[in-house]
């Protein structure tokens, strides 16, 4: 439903992998987004703060401070929002259940959709065998993942200066490499099965900076896809329908310059 002010409102708006405390989290956008979407409640899945980076090289301008504050004033206006923690903001897992500002924190958490589905909502890095079993290799990635972003802002800056919209370099070159492909394809079937034992219709999650809404052995399998690259949120309508907004664009303040949306029903 989209309000007066130009604000679109639905369910449930579920958002992972903002990365604030690095260089690569697109503030803007999600700030942007923020402002043109509106909802009952607001999942944050995992890696909203990297405490990671935040460890080795403190970052954190007023944008990121921003994101922070808009969410604290949503939850003051009413909004639900539940924060179920991931990899890089793992220290809020020793804070499950507690109130943080009127954000609850959350491990896994449930979601009920509007037609009576049952989501089970968590972040995805407890079925990661790279960041449960080997942490240093987990880092070693990070770091690598994080010299691909540099290089993709550089790549497009130049873009930019010859009129040519944001491409992300890096996620090209995930979906180009096999063992990559082999990667996400096994992970969204580990979670698919989690979702299974545990009773639930679905999985909504993030992790791996790749959104998508399909179906894998009878289970509805969600990713949010990330903030870092794609810029993309899922959205629950009123009638239990998800839909992956990716907010690709600025033209100024208060603007979107192209968003594209596919939309499954539930």
């Amino acid at each position: 439903m989209k309000l007066q002010d130009g604000t679109r409102h639905f369910r449930t708006l579920f958002l992972s992998d903002l990365h604030l405390g690095t260089r690569g989290c697109q503030a803007e956008r999600v700030l942007d987004f923020l402002r043109h979407h509106d909802a009952e409640t607001i999942y944050l899945v995992g890696d909203i703060i990297d405490g990671w980076q935040l460890k080795s090289s403190w970052y954190w301008p007023q944008t990121h401070n921003d994101i922070i504050q808009k969410f604290l004033r949503k939850a003051r206006k009413g909004t639900r929002i539940v924060y179920v923690p991931g990899n890089h903001d793992d220290f809020l897992r020793d804070y499950l259940g507690v109130h943080l500002g009127g954000v609850v924190v959350e491990e896994p958490s449930l979601h009920v959709s509007a037609n009576g589905r049952r989501y089970l909502v968590i972040h995805g890095d407890r079925f990661d065998a790279i960041v449960t079993n080997a942490r240093w290799l987990a880092l070693l990635g990070d770091w690598a993942y994080t010299c691909a972003l540099v290089v993709n802002r550089i790549f497009n800056g130049m873009r930019r200066r010859i009129g040519f919209p944001y491409w992300s370099l890096s996620q090209w070159a995930k979906l180009k490499v096999k063992n990559a492909v082999s990667y996400i394809n096994e992970y969204e079937k580990i979670l698919a099965s989690e979702a299974r034992r545990m009773d639930a219709d679905g999985v909504i999650c993030g992790h791996i900076h790749h959104a998508v809404i399909k179906d894998t052995n009878g289970i509805r399998y969600i990713n949010c896809g990330d903030w870092v690259e794609s810029c993309s949120a899922v959205a629950e309508h009123s009638d239990g329908r998800f839909e992956i907004i990716t907010w690709t664009g600025i033209q100024h303040e208060s603007k979107p310059m192209v968003v594209r949306a596919a939309v499954r029903a539930a």
